[in-house]
């Protein structure tokens, strides 16, 4: 938007006038970001804007006719360079939120989605009435569904794996955030690689798993591919190697009875469903859809 006393475009580098004011900030970045093909243009303008002027999006509306400082401005046009760049919002704001709570976000983790709070919704269900239930989370990247997890169910227990070192710093760092840190122990460790034997066993085992299959990595848009986490995405050849790994173990660390629960991609339910069948010792259940009619979570017993 540009009126006639505006410059045409406020990411110049000269000094702007003060007539950029923050309805017509955002007005000009929703309509560059769609010119450049990012979905939600106006969402994604009020986020940036909102975090540099360190308020809500709600209080951007009663904010409407101020005109930002000139060294928000220039921080403003940084965060729409990076966008166009293909940095996700997540990264460039250092948050996202999850089962409504705030996440903080690095490249060193991916980026929580709102199709996995279906496995978040599917593991409360099955911890509902326990006096303290045990759970093992594996590749907990930020930490999003064990700290959901904990956060809602203050009786659980629970340990969260990760290869990453980097990653479990940001697990952790959220843990404290939302007071859960205390029923949280972070291992560092591939899958079941932190314990040594088998003798500890959990009410209930749940995992997000890297499952895109190598060859689609290429295809992902610029914002995953060139930005998110590669061990985070990277499922190998056919993107099941880890629900492989996974399915032929969980059973040795779940007490009789207890659940498993994977998140799938959208067209892995027959294949990991397989994988459950030829485990003797577990128990398939019906697959559970998410919000938009697609299988996302397979789930199992411990007979």
């Amino acid at each position: 938007m540009t009126t006639s006393h505006s410059p045409a475009n406020p990411l110049a580098s000269a000094v702007t006038p003060p007539t950029w004011t923050i309805n017509e900030l955002i007005a000009w970045t929703t309509q560059y970001f769609a010119s450049q093909g990012i979905e939600s243009p106006r969402l994604e303008a009020q986020i940036l804007l909102a975090h540099v002027l360190n308020c809500s999006r709600i209080d951007l509306v009663a904010r409407s006719h101020e005109v930002p400082r000139a060294e928000e401005r220039a921080r403003f046009r940084e965060f729409i360079r990076r966008r166009v760049e293909h940095w996700p919002v997540a990264y460039l704001v250092g948050h996202r939120e999850f089962y409504l709570l705030p996440f903080a976000v690095s490249p060193a983790v991916l980026i929580p989605r709102p199709d996995t709070e279906t496995l978040v919704l599917a593991a409360l269900d099955f911890l509902k009435g326990k006096p303290a239930p045990t759970v093992l989370d594996l590749g907990t990247g930020s930490g999003c569904i064990a700290v959901s997890i904990a956060h809602q169910c203050k009786a659980a227990t629970i340990t969260a794996t990760d290869i990453s070192p980097d990653a479990l710093a940001i697990a952790e760092q959220n843990a404290q955030t939302h007071g859960v840190a205390p029923q949280i122990r972070f291992l560092i460790g591939d899958l079941f690689e932190p314990f040594t034997t088998s003798s500890v066993r959990y009410d209930l085992i749940v995992s997000n798993p890297p499952y895109i299959p190598r060859s689609e990595l290429a295809n992902l848009p610029a914002e995953v591919r060139d930005h998110e986490p590669r061990v985070a995405l990277d499922g190998g050849q056919d993107g099941l190697v880890y629900y492989r790994r996974i399915t032929a173990e969980a059973a040795n660390f779940l007490v009789p009875g207890g659940m498993l629960l994977l998140e799938i991609g959208w067209n892995q339910n027959d294949a990991v469903r397989e994988f459950i069948a030829e485990q003797k010792a577990l128990e398939l259940g019906p697959t559970i859809k998410d919000k938009a009619g697609r299988y996302r979570v397979v789930q199992a017993r411990r007979r």
